[in-house]
């Protein structure tokens, strides 16, 4: 048996920085896992731990879905990829625009990060506006007009969020503070702002819930401007409720980011909106997408078996309870402590150091190092969470009052152990 020590020293010999994603990094070493199953990842030296990672978002239904796996393997009987349209996109596309608000068609690609930069090119299309508004903290994929500010792992300031940008990519990015309607709108009434794209919950700085009417504001200053507003639910999609984040919070974007969940584990998103705003997707508009693996007919069928799953009425009312669950015990151990906690069905973060965080500033001040320390005790009881205070932490479908009590008791002697 190789150790996760030996696979990490081999594996910086042809890995970049040893990991194929920069939030896989961990110090010393990252751990290799074997195989995962429900809501428990099990590494290459026998270690198994709670996950509350979830593969950065796309496992709520559990690792190694049983309903999943077979609806795959069926699948890949018939082919892997054929380069042609398939029925079940059809099927899977209907049935996005039935259970997402505001989505008559869809374009399928394979990650979010297309789907976002699908997204905005194709409001400058139909505005033929440059300029996109974003949120500080808020990640939109790591392509290069919106690595701005963009949270956990990227630069931090104004400039590029990486070398390898020219500043004239991004020289139509603006960024503005979340939960600060004035300063958005400062910048859309000039009259020159193609499309603002937002997370309704920022997930890349943590968890950083709108405030009360926040949302609504943000789509009345859209409108008013002839502007169009991007829901990006890559993440809130199908995790705060069957609707996303669109019905959750009762405000509804012009073009939809769609991604992670309902892949069920496989690459898969989308972007979709109203017919008047997709049918400028080519080849029926003049907004250019493609994609060898748009529509991928694995993927598919993962999507549409996950979409049966989380349309059953046991399921949301099920990830809301273990949400409560764990999010009451956190603050019944922290409610003394210097912390913050924010939560929505599905997804929590616990801030340390700071009492109140509604953006990415606040977000910033927390305490770095007692969240390494943390994170650090729990890795040796078992639970893993995102190796970042600027992650949030997912739960599944396959989290139940057991886990969640493991869990609760390993947190709490953590805090114990860090607070001597």
């Amino acid at each position: 048996m190789r150790s996760n020590k030996d696979l990490f020293d081999e594996s910086k010999k042809y890995l970049c920085g040893g990991v194929n994603s920069p939030v896989r990094a961990m110090k010393p070493y990252p751990f290799f896992t074997e195989r995962a199953k429900g809501p428990m990842l099990l590494d290459v030296e026998g270690n198994s731990y709670i996950d509350y990672c979830l593969g950065y978002g796309p496992m709520m239904l559990g690792h190694k879905n049983p309903e999943i796996i077979d609806a795959v393997k069926h699948q890949l009987e018939k082919g892997t990829d054929y380069g042609t349209p398939t029925e079940d996109e059809i099927t899977f596309a209907k049935r996005l625009s039935q259970i997402v608000p505001n989505v008559e068609k869809v374009r399928c690609v394979s990650t979010g990060t297309e789907a976002t930069m699908s997204a905005i090119r194709l409001a400058r299309g139909i505005t033929q506006r440059d300029k996109i508004v974003k949120f500080d903290g808020g990640f939109h994929g790591a392509h290069d007009v919106v690595l701005v500010k963009a949270g956990s792992g990227v630069m931090t300031t104004a400039s590029p969020g990486s070398i390898g940008i020219p500043k004239d990519s991004i020289k139509n990015t603006i960024s503005v503070q979340f939960n600060n309607i004035e300063a958005l709108s400062s910048i859309v009434e000039k009259g020159n702002v193609a499309g603002i794209i937002i997370e309704p919950i920022i997930a890349n700085a943590g968890c950083i819930l709108p405030e009360k009417g926040y949302l609504k504001e943000v789509k009345r200053t859209a409108k008013q401007n002839g502007t169009l507003l991007i829901m990006d639910e890559v993440i809130t999609g199908f995790r705060v409720g069957l609707g996303g984040a669109q019905e959750y919070f009762k405000v509804n974007g012009d073009i939809i980011t769609m991604g992670k969940i309902i892949g069920g584990g496989f690459p898969l998103a989308a972007f979709g909106g109203k017919k008047k705003i997709m049918n400028e997707v080519s080849p029926e508009g003049h907004v250019y997408n493609a994609g060898t693996f748009n529509g991928n007919p694995v993927s598919i069928a993962a999507g549409l078996k996950t979409l049966d799953i989380l349309e059953r009425k046991e399921t949301y009312p099920k990830l809301k309870n273990m949400t409560d669950k764990i999010t009451d015990g956190i603050y019944d151990m922290t409610s003394k402590m210097k912390t913050a906690l924010y939560s929505a069905p599905g997804m929590f973060c616990l801030y340390f150091g700071v009492e109140k965080v509604k953006n990415y500033e606040d977000a910033k001040k927390s305490d770095t190092e007692m969240f390494k320390k943390f994170h650090k005790e729990l890795l040796k009881k078992g639970v893993f969470l995102p190796p970042s205070q600027f992650e949030c932490n997912f739960l599944s479908i396959d989290h139940d009052e057991e886990v969640i009590d493991k869990t609760l008791e390993s947190m709490s002697s953590a805090l114990k152990t860090i607070k001597r």
